[in-house]
């Protein structure tokens, strides 16, 4: 009887680790199973090549054509003012009369001064003059009739072009001082000046259209045509400037007015993802999208292009037949392992 306690005794400790390693092997079984369930679960979407449309987009502020500002040479007083601000004006017209107190005396010397010249030619004629004294007299002519336009040009003063009268800084009776008494501005056209990068130098040409939205007609579209190609790249900003002009015949496109600019540059081949699949990086600005391989999901930082109603086209980062995550990045991480609850959209992977 003692040797079967004895064999029951040493029996019970086996018995317990071989109970101990069976319920070992079901939690490590189960772990395993607990650790599939939990994969991140993502929705997937396959990429491709397709064509975009590039353009540069830039905002300025709209700007008269010209813009000439109507003063006087010499300080004098303001006798009429004959157009206001909003007038319409041509070329040539009447704006401002200044005081004209001294421009008879200078009339007056101006008639001498001919007369006696007649009268110097005619003796010269006779033998009774020296050709001295002609060419001395047609110097002072000369003179006389330099002061007396310079005199009616400042006296009266005039329109150097069409246009609209935009600026009115004194009224009849101040004296003339460092503001210009008026100022014209032809707003027929307009123009706008932007500052597009030198890498698309040679995309832009004299008289391409160009898009152009105002944020006081948010609904309507107007074209505008390259006007002027500044031929100088600033090594600052690395950007040379273009002049754009709209016709604005109707001139609802009034200076100081915010434009947005589109410049189109045609088309190019270039991958699209949807939008759902960027992710931007919290604290700065770079974008990322999780790309995704044989259950694995790599983290990919991409530059984006344009945003093509819910896509953007990638500029780099992605190629073309990639399959990305669109939803559930919130767990994912680089090269982590995932499980695709879509899979007819990676089956090509």
């Amino acid at each position: 009887m003692m040797n079967n306690i004895l064999k029951i005794f040493l029996a019970a400790p086996f018995a317990a680790a071989l109970m101990t390693g069976c319920s070992s092997g079901k939690t490590d079984n189960n772990d395993q199973a607990d650790a599939a369930e939990e994969l991140p679960r993502v929705e997937v979407s396959r990429v491709s090549v397709r064509p975009v449309e590039q353009t540069g987009d830039y905002t300025a502020t709209v700007e008269a054509f010209k813009t000439n500002n109507i003063s006087s040479s010499t300080p004098n007083r303001i006798k009429q003012i004959l157009v206001d601000v909003g007038s319409h004006v041509k070329a040539g017209q009447r704006l401002v009369v200044l005081d004209n107190v001294n421009i008879d005396q200078l009339k007056v010397r101006l008639d001498n001064s001919r007369r006696e010249l007649d009268r110097a030619q005619k003796l010269l004629e006779i033998g009774a003059g020296t050709q001295q004294q002609v060419d001395n007299l047609k110097a002072e002519l000369d003179a006389a009739e330099r002061n007396y336009a310079n005199m009616v040009e400042n006296t009266v003063l005039t329109a150097p072009m069409s246009g609209v009268v935009t600026a009115r800084n004194y009224d009849p009776g101040d004296m003339t001082g460092q503001l210009p008494i008026l100022t014209v501005e032809q707003i027929h056209p307009v123009k706008v000046i932007v500052n597009v990068s030198e890498t698309d130098f040679a995309k832009v040409s004299r008289n391409m259209p160009v898009k152009i939205t105002l944020d006081t007609y948010p609904d309507r579209e107007f074209t505008g045509r390259v006007h002027l190609i500044h031929p100088k790249v600033d090594p600052q900003s690395r950007t040379f400037t273009v002049e754009i002009t709209i016709e604005n015949a109707g001139e609802e496109v009034l200076p100081g007015m915010f434009a947005r600019v589109e410049h189109g540059y045609g088309s190019a081949e270039r991958v699209v993802v949807p939008d759902r699949a960027v992710v931007k990086m919290p604290g700065s600005g770079n974008k990322y999208v999780y790309v995704y391989r044989n259950g694995v999901v790599s983290y990919n930082q991409v530059e984006l292009g344009r945003r093509v109603d819910d896509a953007y086209e990638i500029i780099s980062g992605v190629a073309d037949g990639d399959t990305v995550v669109i939803t559930g990045q919130n767990r994912l991480s680089d090269g982590a392992r995932v499980e695709v609850i879509n899979p007819s959209a990676s089956k090509a992977q």
